[in-house]
């Protein structure tokens, strides 16, 4: 999430008690969290497994729970509890806002656009030109949605992230991270009934162009998914997953977090994916393999009983 205008670091210490160390005179442009984090943003980190990713990432401002050198040009803002610091920013620069009907506050629709009666836009949504919002659809703050889209009964587009943060050493074990990212969804995208499309948790999760989703398909906070995509029924895409351009799923296919299929890879149902996915290629199998393989090893696994019976006659 960038901010509206640059704001001093200080400002920002100051407001969640926070002490500087390093870059004093720093101006944050916005907050993120690791796996997306830019030049000029605040980044939290609260377990010294993370410190040395943080401090090297292209982070400009580390919220923490301990001192520890910073390079030159950088600031640490410390404090005990680092992850409630992050939220009561989030908080501060993206509260909650009651939308005032069915069409939010500082919301826009192009022209052509047609938005069913019983279809809900939240506040500061963008939506612009020839597009069809069919009834039941639920489109939530911040949103951003291309010309020429189609979404279909019952969509849910910018959902909270599935994002907590884990202690067991308090009460409220699973603390939810607020979600001030958005969902862009590019221009000639069609979304089928029933699916649910995450907002990132503090960027963005996007559907490019021309991809087309079938229904009951579920889309993980910050996920990127590129042009010309085939997405079929029951997909279920988890969070910070990059497919590229060109990419079929096809029914059941389940995709792990933090992984990239590659361009034109073609994933047959119920694929399982839990690693990166070379581009151009054919797979199947849970976990995914080269669909070739996947039936060859299946052809000799019938073949076992045959080949059983002439070890024991040999």
């Amino acid at each position: 999430m960038h901010f509206p205008s640059p704001v001093s670091i200080m400002w920002i210490a100051d407001l969640i008690g926070a002490r500087v160390v390093g870059n004093t005179e720093g101006l944050a442009v916005g907050i993120n969290e690791l796996h997306k984090v830019e030049t000029g943003d605040l980044v939290f980190v609260d377990h010294p497994k993370y410190y040395s990713i943080c401090i090297q990432s292209a982070a400009s401002f580390i919220i923490i729970n301990k001192e520890i050198d910073v390079p030159v040009g950088k600031a640490l803002l410390i404090t005990d509890t680092p992850f409630d610091a992050y939220c009561k920013i989030v908080k501060h620069f993206r509260p909650f806002e009651v939308a005032p009907g069915m069409f939010g506050l500082n919301s826009i629709a192009g022209e052509g656009t047609y938005i069913y009666p019983s279809a809900f836009v939240g506040n500061h949504v963008s939506i612009g030109k020839n597009c069809i919002i069919y009834p039941n659809v639920t489109i939530m703050d911040y949103c951003i949605i291309g010309d020429n889209v189609v979404i279909h009964p019952g969509t849910v587009i910018g959902s909270d992230a599935f994002y907590y943060n884990t202690s067991k050493d308090r009460e409220l074990w699973f603390k939810q991270m607020p979600s001030c990212g958005r969902v862009v969804i590019e221009d000639n995208v069609n979304i089928g009934a029933n699916c649910t499309i995450d907002r990132g948790v503090s960027n963005d999760t996007r559907i490019g162009e021309g991809t087309k989703f079938d229904n009951l398909i579920h889309i993980g906070h910050d996920t990127l998914i590129g042009k010309n995509c085939l997405l079929a029924a029951n997909v279920v895409v988890a969070g910070v997953v990059t497919i590229e351009d060109g990419v079929t799923l096809w029914g059941g296919v389940i995709v792990n977090k933090t992984l990239t299929i590659g361009a034109n890879a073609v994933l047959l149902g119920r694929t399982g994916v839990g690693s990166s996915l070379a581009g151009n290629k054919t797979y199947w199998g849970a976990p995914a393999q080269e669909a070739g393989a996947v039936k060859r090893d299946l052809v000799w696994i019938k073949r076992i009983p045959e080949l059983w019976r002439k070890v024991n006659e040999d």
